[in-house]
């Protein structure tokens, strides 16, 4: 007899045929016979300790592996992950969420089952609102049909989707249908061809072009196409913090991040001062942009992205990113000769130092660019941890992660759970403020569970210390933890209490022996300490008072 496919089955041999070989999440009734159908699949379960903490780590397993699936029950675990789906729909990550959902039978008459808000729909129309596709799998007729256009638009786009599976459908045959067999969308020849020959003497014409690239080439897997265009063309490269590690950062094409009076004066100097900047997949996020302190002028840009393509002041519909990036390296460029351009100073291995010198964000970041190798992958929380690491030197491509536009707090400890599981030839360092530590650190049970080994550093300055610049106040303050002793509570890992430059040492020479567990090191700062990035953009703003 020939076997027949169910909901869930196509569900998951979709997944996996797009590359996801782990879904987080925490199951409810709602979902938990699809939950079995995982355990039986291929797939991996990894269950953490929160919704959130699911969301952030298919987030980032989405940004490390191009697509990540999140599977929560109904309401009380989908409203949960609200917020970090608006985040990767906000940094285009795509991320497909799975909930599970009283079955059709049960909705009828409307009675008030548990976890229901308002109405049935009322989860599904949130999630329209911060997804870019959703569907209700309510018809065995349409389903699989409905999960091929999801996960569809989540590649096309590189934005979360949103897939309600109610629980007396995981199990119903479902009617086949032809796959799509090819992604790509086609951009109009006409169009197509009249940008490049702007574009095309756009660049010739110009005397010091510059690319500025971000977090689409990343999402995009163009990382290659952009190395050869700066290789065949000798335009250096610079990045914003959304797309830092577009490229390794040795490469001699490389100026370094781009973040307005927030990043080093000589790379700021040098992209606003050329008279052609080609901005690949870039977002104008004043968090890019130095809040807003960036001089770009679009009469000497040529601004590319999926959304949009302008150059000067001309628009262009319907010419594809990909197409877009493939026909500048196929038009006839100038290959001219690379002038002097300034560089990412590459790290400075320094004797171990045994002084008692209290320990500052300038000297962690300066110490930990030197410990960084090729198999390490950085994860920042928001604030100084973000903005510090900005100057960190990244060794191989896509090595960064931060969220360095909707800037949720909580996402670097789950963060490098998903990014590791995407990618374990990677080791994580997570750097995190201890206020966004005490949201969602507690996910360091699920690295013991899953066996990873992140080295996780707490900027422990006791509060929210970039808002103290801003505006200070008891408000800013959380509870000290003694963070170094969470091993202890956990059964695993182990723990060091940073005060010294000697103790960061000492420390640091033992996170990179241990790889059987994570390592957690409580570096203790000066609540007004900040570090050079955030030091340069109060500089800077002062200096426009």
């Amino acid at each position: 007899m020939k076997h027949t496919t169910r909901i869930g089955e196509y569900l998951i041999q979709r997944l996996y045929a797009n590359g996801v070989r782990h879904v987080f999440g925490i199951p409810g009734d709602y979902v938990l016979s699809f939950y079995e159908q995982l355990r039986q699949s291929r797939l991996r379960i990894v269950n953490t300790c929160d919704e959130q903490g699911a969301g952030f780590a298919a987030d980032a397993y989405a940004r490390v592996r191009g697509l990540g699936a999140v599977c929560i029950t109904y309401c009380v675990g989908g409203l949960k992950v609200a917020n970090t789906t608006a985040g990767a729909f906000a940094e285009k990550s795509p991320v497909v969420v799975i909930s599970g959902a009283p079955g059709m039978k049960e909705r009828e008459k409307n009675p008030l089952l548990h976890h229901k808000v308002r109405e049935f729909d009322t989860q599904k129309k949130v999630f329209e609102q911060i997804t870019i596709a959703s569907t209700v799998l309510s018809d065995p007729q349409t389903a699989f049909q409905e999960i091929d256009r999801v996960l569809h638009a989540a590649l096309r786009f590189k934005r979360p989707v949103y897939i309600e599976l109610p629980r007396d459908q995981v199990f119903v045959p479902g009617i086949p249908h032809h796959q799509p067999a090819e992604l790509h969308e086609a951009s109009d020849r006409r169009a197509l061809r009249a940008a490049l020959a702007e574009a095309e003497g756009m660049i010739n014409g110009a005397k010091k072009p510059v690319i500025l690239a971000d977090v689409e080439v990343h999402r995009f897997g163009l990382q290659d196409l952009l190395l050869k265009l700066a290789t065949q063309t000798h335009i250096p490269v610079a990045a914003t913090i959304l797309g830092k590690s577009v490229i390794a950062e040795h490469h001699p094409f490389y100026l370094g991040v781009y973040e307005g009076a927030m990043g080093r004066e000589e790379v700021r100097q040098y992209v606003e001062s050329s008279d052609c900047v080609i901005m690949l997949g870039a977002f104008l996020t004043d968090v890019n942009l130095g809040l807003f302190t960036a001089r770009l002028d679009p009469g000497r840009s040529i601004y590319a992205t999926s959304e949009k393509l302008s150059i000067r002041y001309h628009n262009y519909e319907d010419v594809r990113f990909k197409d877009f990036v493939r026909g500048l390296l196929r038009a006839r460029l100038r290959r001219r000769s690379l002038s002097k351009i300034p560089h990412p100073k590459p790290p400075v291995t320094r004797a171990p130092r045994t002084m008692n010198k209290p320990i500052t964000v300038k000297r962690l970041f300066e110490r930990l660019n030197s410990f960084l190798k090729d198999d390490t992958v950085v994860v920042a929380d928001v604030g100084d941890a973000l903005f510090g690491a900005a100057d960190l030197f990244i060794h191989q491509r896509t090595e960064f992660l931060g969220p360095a536009y909707y800037a949720s707090m909580g996402f670097g400890v789950p963060a490098g759970i998903g990014a590791q599981l995407g990618n374990p030839r990677l080791r994580p360092v997570v750097l995190v403020g201890d206020g966004a530590f005490q949201m969602t650190g507690m996910e360091l049970a699920t690295a013991i569970r899953y066996k990873l080994n992140p080295i996780v550093i707490v900027l422990n300055n006791r509060g929210y210390g970039t808002e103290r610049h801003m505006q200070d106040g008891p408000y800013n303050d959380v509870l000290p933890w003694n963070y170094y002793r969470l091993p202890e509570v956990l059964g695993a890992g182990r723990g060091f209490a940073i005060n010294t430059e000697a103790d960061l040492e000492r420390a640091l020479v033992l996170a990179e022996r241990e790889t059987n567990h994570f390592c957690l090191l409580d570096v203790r700062l000066d609540p007004m300490d900040r570090s050079p990035a955030l030091q340069r953009l109060a500089s800077r703003l002062a200096e426009r008072i």
